[in-house]
């Protein structure tokens, strides 16, 4: 019932939000007498923050348009190349009409961009793809929300995420593909890659793992004493619940998105509330750049999407209970996960100092799995000062992690020249440019 409750809850507010977002917009337009009020900005700020609190939150988009790429503005087509009931595979491809240009974007590596599937959508790694198109040919999976996905089109498990991620792989091509998984899919991306080598495979030439809990037993944190603290039995009881109609998923048993939201918020509430009345002082002092600032994070950060109970099930049990890809344990379609069969694909792992989410080590614990892979092929790194987000999206992202990510691919390319290895970005332009219309060619 509490689906449905979410649902009646909306429906009672959306009144209520329309009305507060008209009165703000009321209370500032000049072409109104209310708005020469003494006190119309405070009160115009009042009802927009209501808006806001109130408005239901839909899936953003990625609107990456144009990227700086080898020194020039290239234009971004965004297009799906397979698509799956329960994810698609997005390529974001470069367009140029500069000869020089596009002989050095055909050239460049080709990143794999596993997001996560734990509550938000893959545009949560917007800046991590933006950023990443400067010097790579780039791909993403972006998760379908489950409340979409008709029962017909069957139940989701970590079984299947693991085989997506294998079939992603192989629709690119592993030969010249290069793997990197941010949070959650750090652990079914390990198993994918080490049942592709344990059957004989070609494997991707790299796999970059990035605050994510191969190990969730070393440096708990909150969410790992979550599910460790709770019963498989309280999980599948208190929080799976049946998406009502008229959503086209009816009757799926799925862990909702709006659960997840309040767990996040719940971790750092005094932080949130700070942030809701910054917003609000911003509003009334007409400090725009910082409000829309509030408001592109929370518009990314606000909206979220349901989960298929079968796979949030087996997370719990398998990577946070159970640890069975670290134990050694974990069986997928039948067969056994082995990291030290991997042989040909370099590792590299990335933490942050200050993670409250994957804590100090649970990444870097890959290394001792993948035993296999030759040292020369291992790195580590951990950001200083970076908390979850900071090691894939915001200035630690483009400033200390993405150099170290792209010396690391390139490093390892199959070109691997040290003159391919030079033309690894220190920096990456971070200079707004005007969108224009592609050219004829591409990479």
């Amino acid at each position: 019932m509490l689906y449905q409750y979410q649902e009646f809850q909306k429906a009672l507010l959306q009144p209520l939000t329309a009305w507060a977002q008209a009165t703000a917009k009321t209370f500032v337009n000049p072409s109104n007498p209310l708005s020469l009020l003494p006190s119309a900005t405070r009160i115009a700020a009042g009802y927009e923050l209501l808006y806001r609190l109130g408005k239901e939150y839909e899936k953003p988009e990625f609107k990456i348009k144009t990227v700086m790429a080898h020194g020039k503005n290239v234009a971004i087509n965004e297009f799906t190349v397979v698509d799956k009931p329960f994810c698609k595979l997005v390529r974001f491809k470069r367009f140029s009409d500069d000869v020089n240009v596009i002989k050095k974007l055909k050239e460049d590596p080709v990143v794999l961009i596993v997001a996560p599937l734990s509550g938000h959508h893959s545009t949560l790694l917007r800046d991590t793809v933006r950023t990443l198109l400067q010097n790579h040919k780039v791909y993403i999976t972006d998760w379908v929300d489950a409340r979409l996905v008709p029962l017909e089109d069957g139940s989701f498990s970590l079984d299947d995420y693991v085989h997506y991620v294998q079939d992603f792989i192989r629709e690119i091509g592993a030969k010249d593909l290069n793997v990197l998984s941010v949070c959650q899919p750090t652990v079914p991306v390990l198993g994918a890659i080490s049942l592709m080598a344990s059957n004989g495979e070609v494997t991707p030439r790299t796999m970059t793992m990035m605050g994510g809990p191969i190990d969730a037993r070393k440096s708990p944190t909150m969410v790992n004493s979550t599910a460790t603290n709770k019963s498989f039995e309280w999980f599948e009881n208190n929080v799976v619940f049946t998406v009502p109609p008229p959503h086209p998923g009816a009757g799926r048993r799925v862990y909702p998105g709006f659960l997840q939201h309040t767990g996040f918020v719940a971790m750092n509430p005094d932080r949130h509330v700070q942030s809701h009345w910054d917003y609000f002082q911003d509003l009334v002092k007409g400090d725009k750049q910082d409000a829309q600032a509030h408001i592109k994070f929370y518009d990314e950060y606000n909206a979220v999407l349901d989960m298929d109970a079968a796979y949030y099930l087996d997370t719990i049990k398998t990577v946070f209970q159970d640890h069975a890809l670290p134990t050694g344990k974990w069986v997928v379609g039948g067969k056994l996960v082995k990291p030290q069969d991997i042989k040909g694909t370099a590792l590299l792992t990335i933490e942050g100092e200050l993670d409250d989410i994957s804590g100090s080590g649970q990444t870097k614990a890959a290394h001792g799995l993948c035993k296999n892979i030759p040292d020369s092929k291992k790195q580590h790194f951990e950001v200083k000062g970076a908390g979850h987000y900071g090691i894939f999206s915001g200035r630690r992202w483009r400033e200390m992690v993405y150099p170290e990510v792209g010396q690391f691919i390139r490093k390892h390319a199959i070109k691997g020249s040290k003159a391919v290895v030079q033309r690894a970005v220190k920096k990456p332009a971070v200079k707004k440019v005007a969108s224009k219309k592609s050219a004829s060619k591409n990479a």
